[in-house]
């Protein structure tokens, strides 16, 4: 069977197409995903929690974005089953669909004070199907981009997903921004901070119609054509594969407890915080993440493209030591309370960030055989972000206001970050292998 890593039927026009559809829509999903933590940084603990307390509302409102992470394992449960059996497309647009309506009806939901008790728990309940489509998505537009590229630049256009996250976070951050300016203060928090939420209803749409065209990726449809799929792929993938889902999970964890510094809210939380040490304005804070995530785009697509010529592995363990030295710098850049601190402590952490984030696709589309790939990439990436991010801002924030000082949050950062990269070294690197279904006795590619 001929090699699928330069299929006939991929032509170079259907590529961009796919990379089109996977940077729009999961830009688009990013940004939703994104603005409810910005939110919850910023108003949703006076808005939802305030009976509980200044401290104790913070704590739980950062609470509400980790949550949705315990719920993205189930999501990549079943976009893993359908992804394998059925194909990666139709769980791309299912995903967005879900994504958008949670995001919408989060903007529409009224606060604590108009329906008591009820709001914070609908309030939980939306975030959990964020949190499903979220480990859905990344799985499906990942394979998307990885399947449908040539084999020697399977890095880059594996980080056309990649890029998504860090334009959401730009939209979702500039949004935000504008926001607080054109609803400056008590404005923000009565209908201002609904705005960005709403939004998301014309952006599904035109992610929609960009992803429904798409064809399915040429390496599932050799597996299709071949009627190779498995019943259970996730009973295989953990039966046959669990040590590296594991491996591949702690990967993703080291990166994403510190990334989610800035995209779970903290950062903005410390930053804003009038009696904290940095005190900063809500306005030029979000423009400062905003800043940031341009430099974790440009340096996710230098990540994809350099893996491509140095391998995966060695991409990612350079991008751990640059993502640690980031985390050693940051709260000494952060508490000399200026913008410009602020400005180059955010940057440090992208460069690192993105270099690791960049790869991240194809290196985990390359450990998995192509039966059980769907189910092994979203899965690892679920459980990796789990482990590192799911209550990482909550974790921040609880040493903080234990030890009164950020010296444990450094210690907990580069702790995680030094896991992520001995994962990293003792994963195989398999650059450049074949994707397609075929027994050629490649490492990775038989089941």
């Amino acid at each position: 069977m001929t090699d699928i890593d330069y299929p006939a039927t991929t032509k170079p026009s259907e590529r961009r197409r796919v990379v089109a559809a996977t940077v729009i829509g999961t830009t688009i999903e990013w940004y939703d995903f994104f603005i409810f933590a910005a939110a919850a940084g910023l108003v949703f603990g006076q808005l939802y929690f305030a009976p509980a307390g200044s401290a104790a509302a913070t704590l739980l409102a950062f609470a509400t974005v980790g949550v949705s992470f315990l719920f993205r394992p189930l999501g990549a449960f079943l976009a893993g089953s359908l992804g394998d059996r059925y194909g990666r497309r139709i769980v791309l647009t299912f995903t967005l669909v879900l994504m958008g309506a949670a995001t919408t009806l989060v903007g529409l939901l009224p606060t604590y004070e108009m329906i008591g008790v009820s709001a914070p728990i609908l309030l939980v309940l939306l975030r959990i199907l964020q949190g499903v489509s979220a480990g859905g998505e990344w799985g499906a537009a990942a394979l998307m981009s990885v399947e449908h590229a040539p084999v020697k630049r399977r890095g880059l256009y594996g980080s056309s997903p990649q890029v998504g996250v860090p334009l959401g976070l730009l939209a979702a951050s500039a949004v935000m921004a504008a926001m607080t300016a054109i609803a400056p203060g008590d404005a923000f928090s009565e209908w201002g901070w609904r705005v960005p939420f709403l939004i998301s209803v014309p952006l599904i749409a035109v992610g929609y119609f960009v992803r429904r065209g798409v064809q399915e990726s040429p390496v599932f449809t050799a597996l299709a054509q071949r009627k190779d799929q498995v019943r259970t792929p996730l009973i295989t993938l953990f039966r046959r594969h669990s040590g590296t889902v594991i491996l591949a999970a702690v990967v993703f964890a080291g990166s994403g407890a510190v990334g989610y510094m800035t995209t779970g809210g903290f950062v903005q939380n410390y930053a804003t915080n009038p009696d904290g040490p940095v005190a900063l304005e809500r306005g030029p804070v979000l423009w400062a993440v905003a800043v940031s995530s341009v430099v974790w785009l440009l340096s996710t697509l230098f990540g994809g493209w350099v893996s491509d010529r140095l391998g995966r592995r060695r991409t990612m363990a350079i991008g751990s030591v640059a993502l640690f030295v980031g985390v050693l710098a940051l709260f000494p850049l952060l508490n000399t309370a200026t913008l410009g601190g602020l400005v180059v402590a955010l940057a440090f952490l992208s460069i690192g960030n993105g270099i690791i984030y960049g790869p991240l696709s194809s290196f985990f589309a390359e450990l998995f055989p192509v039966r059980v790939r769907f189910s092994g990439a979203s899965v690892s990436y679920a459980l990796g972000s789990i482990l590192g991010g799911a209550f990482a801002p909550m974790i921040a924030t609880a040493l903080v206001q234990a030890t009164g000082s950020t010296l444990a949050v450094t210690v907990y950062l580069s702790g995680m970050t030094t896991l992520g990269l001995v994962a990293v070294l003792f994963l195989p690197d398999h650059t450049g292998i074949p994707l397609a279904p075929q027994d050629n006795g490649q490492v990775g590619v038989r089941v």
